[in-house]
């Protein structure tokens, strides 16, 4: 199942950009043997302002038709890491060909693309920055992979 991050706002080099490509490289290395990845990043721009309607529209074009998606939204389920895992492998299990995994704009998600979402979690009560959530939804993934495969990583 390949996985797509679609996030408003671009990832400059940086600290939080070589984390992320460090975790989606791990999880593309472990995913792959366990039919997960390759993630593919897809970075919106709403350069006119538009709001998050516009940003709902740049995002749902990034979404592959028939996509499992689940956005990161404060309202959402706070899953384990285990159930993290366990979502992508019910997805995977059940002949999904693509998850999109969902990341609003600073004011949040357009309510209409929330509302189409298979699945809401959320990364906790507290407020995060958009380089930081992308920076842990990566680490997850790679997270999920290695508890899938049943390695020492996840030790909970």
């Amino acid at each position: 199942m390949r996985v797509h991050l679609c996030a408003v706002g671009r990832l400059r080099t940086g600290p939080e950009r070589a984390l992320v490509d460090d975790y989606l490289q791990r999880f593309d290395r472990t995913g792959r043997p366990l039919g997960l990845g390759p993630v593919t990043e897809h970075e919106v721009d709403d350069r006119k302002g538009g709001g998050m309607a516009t940003e709902a529209a740049l995002l749902a074009r990034a979404i592959p038709a028939g996509a499992a998606v689940c956005v990161l939204d404060e309202r959402g389920a706070a899953l384990t890491s285990p159930d993290f895992a366990a979502l992508l492998a019910r997805w995977r299990d059940g002949g999904r060909q693509d998850a999109a995994l969902v990341i609003g704009g600073a004011d949040g998600l357009d309510p209409a693309l929330r509302d189409r979402a298979d699945q809401a979690i959320s990364l906790g009560r507290m407020v995060w920055p958009h380089m930081l959530v992308r920076v842990m939804l990566a680490e997850q993934l790679y997270r999920a992979a290695t508890i899938l495969a049943g390695s020492p990583y996840h030790r909970a």
